[in-house]
């Protein structure tokens, strides 16, 4: 598991600022010509020996958005999550952050870590907020979709904007009993068995990201990579993304 390195943040935002520096631009206006659009999700994991990724080779790839994680629990935060953030944003790729549920621990806290860290969900190539829920933290069905409630709720009140809730099939059948109360919530949903369609339950009629293999190859990202599809089911990436008006968006 990850710990918390308060102190990396300094380092590593010293090194993506030196990166920028000779760039002079903070938007890439090259748009993406892929019919679905694309993007990985990275965590601390991505950055092996400390290496940064390379956002410009994931954008030339082809790759229209990627997720971070930012925070999980109480206390921890993503060491690399400013560095990526920035870079991100600096090769045009909307950017969405993801909080890692730990329902043993109370929610509202955890959004309220969420929202101070992620710098923002509302700026230009800002996807909605994340909630990553695969893990029940001993909570029966009940009490977990109440935990879920409470954080979602939480966070649309902070970041004023509708979460995205990201799950398994069997995750959600099991620990959240197949609970239908969530469908108002756009769906991510993390199906690797290789479908033309992913399976969506609980209740949604269609998903919105679907993340289709945890062993993906990108260039730009050392290892493997989760890799993840855009349905459209919330309307244009760019208008989602809040992309509309920036130079080479539309």
């Amino acid at each position: 598991m990850e710990t918390s390195r308060f102190g990396a943040y300094t380092r590593r935002l010293g090194s993506a600022l030196s990166l920028l520096a000779p760039l002079g631009i903070l938007v890439a206006t090259s748009p993406s010509t892929a019919a679905a659009p694309t993007g990985p999700d990275v965590s601390s994991w991505q950055h092996g020996d400390g290496r940064l990724i390379d956002w410009f080779s994931v954008k030339r790839a082809g790759h229209n958005f990627a997720m971070v994680k930012a925070t999980e629990g109480l206390n921890y935060i993503n060491p690399y999550f400013v560095p990526d953030s920035l870079l991100m944003r600096a090769a045009g790729l909307a950017r969405g952050t993801y909080h890692y549920a730990r329902p043993n621990l109370p929610p509202e806290p955890q959004a309220a870590l969420y929202a101070a860290v992620v710098l923002g969900q509302n700026g230009p190539l800002d996807l909605p907020p994340v909630l990553d829920l695969e893990n029940s933290g001993g909570l029966n069905p009940a009490g977990l979709i109440d935990w879920t409630h409470r954080y979602l709720n939480t966070v649309q009140a902070l970041t004023g904007r509708v979460p995205i809730v990201y799950t398994y099939p069997n995750f959600w059948r099991t620990a959240m009993a197949d609970t239908t109360e969530f469908t108002r919530y756009p769906l991510w949903i993390a199906d690797y068995r290789g479908n033309a369609q992913p399976e969506v339950p609980g209740g949604w009629n269609t998903w919105t990201f679907w993340q289709t293999t945890d062993s993906g190859s990108i260039p730009g990202i050392a290892g493997r990579t989760d890799l993840n599809v855009y349905s459209g089911a919330q309307g244009d990436l760019a208008r989602y993304a809040n992309m509309v008006g920036l130079t080479g968006s539309g």
